[in-house]
């Protein structure tokens, strides 16, 4: 991969990382729920109105909606909106690729190599540790909240992975169309319209002018820029070349959270973090190709099937592993 698109991909964790800082400052100002559903709106509109709706079946445009767009921005905007820290919530949000891969044998019948399964028990005892010193120095419930997020993107993993799209940016923005109507029903149910009102009513403070910053930065950056960009390296290089650039996330928002918010992590946080990060990247090692076969000389070009294969984000186990077709990172 050239140095200018290995500049790009650490831009885009960049800018993805930062995200949970303008998500962090946008709760301070709007509901959980609410917000939700009034981040996708904003995309959701103007994609019904611009973008052709990618070729791919319903159910599946569907179910990645809900799962990566409904289920896990619920979570963790929940999560974060009673006491997730932001750097902390870009971390334990990377559980979402064990989560894929083990989605991924369950339902797809998708064989588990050495190191992916070495990988998930590395993601596990980092969530693990993260998870049992938040239990003794802090609420829990957001952490599992968070959690429970990074299952929902698993899930909309999955129902990427079965879209099977040439067109992935067309189907993130035509996902944000799922979003808005379920999340802003429970928003009037739980939140109620006065605490939504209210929200808008107070947006000439600074806090609100803060919140709409964010809100604009989750939106344009976050989504679309980071998207647009991503989807590009995508289609240009491996899934194994691109995806452990997202690594960085949480490093670029534990650092960021640090710097702007105050958000120190605990030492246990940052060694639980180390291990999820380090099961997560041996997770998506691709695995080395049998000898067996015909051999292809050096300078021949791919096959049509492996070239596409690789520009829809490598094979079935390496995307999952590597959360491959997801847009902001929150």
């Amino acid at each position: 991969m050239p140095m200018t698109h290995r500049l790009l991909a650490a831009s885009v964790a960049i800018m993805w990382g930062f995200n949970f800082l303008a998500i962090d400052a946008s709760l301070a100002q709007f509901p959980p729920y609410f917000l939700v559903a009034f981040r996708f709106a904003l995309i959701a509109i103007p994609t019904l109105l611009l973008v052709p709706r990618p070729d791919v079946e319903w159910r599946w445009l569907i179910g990645y909606g809900l799962g990566f767009g409904t289920l896990q921005f619920l979570f963790l905007y929940w999560g974060m909106a009673i006491g997730m820290p932001a750097g902390l919530a870009s971390l334990v949000l990377q559980t979402s690729a064990p989560f894929t891969v083990l989605l991924g044998a369950t339902l797809l019948r998708e064989r588990l190599s050495r190191p992916q399964l070495i990988g998930i028990l590395v993601a596990v005892a980092g969530l693990a540790t993260v998870g049992a010193y938040r239990a003794e120095a802090a609420a829990i419930l957001p952490f599992l909240l968070t959690v429970a997020g990074a299952f929902g993107w698993a899930i909309g993993n999955i129902c990427n992975r079965q879209a099977r799209t040439t067109q992935p940016l067309r189907l993130t923005l035509w996902m944000s169309v799922v979003p808005p109507l379920p999340m802003l029903a429970l928003s009037l149910i739980v939140e109620g319209p006065d605490a939504i009102m209210s929200s808008f009513s107070t947006l000439a403070t600074p806090t609100g002018a803060l919140a709409l910053s964010g809100l604009a930065y989750t939106v344009l950056i976050g989504t679309i820029a980071g998207s647009g960009v991503w989807s590009w390296l995508m289609a240009r290089h491996p899934a194994g070349s691109v995806a452990p650039f997202s690594l960085l996330v949480p490093v670029v928002g534990i650092a960021a959270a640090w710097i702007m918010l105050g958000q120190a992590a605990a030492w246990q946080e940052l060694l639980g973090g180390v291990l999820l990060v380090s099961g997560v990247l041996l997770g998506s090692l691709r695995r080395l190709p049998r000898a067996s076969g015909p051999k292809r000389s050096a300078g021949a070009p791919p096959s049509r099937a492996r070239a596409m294969r690789e520009a829809c984000g490598g094979t079935p186990t390496e995307a999952a592993a590597a959360g491959i077709g997801s847009d902001s990172r929150g």
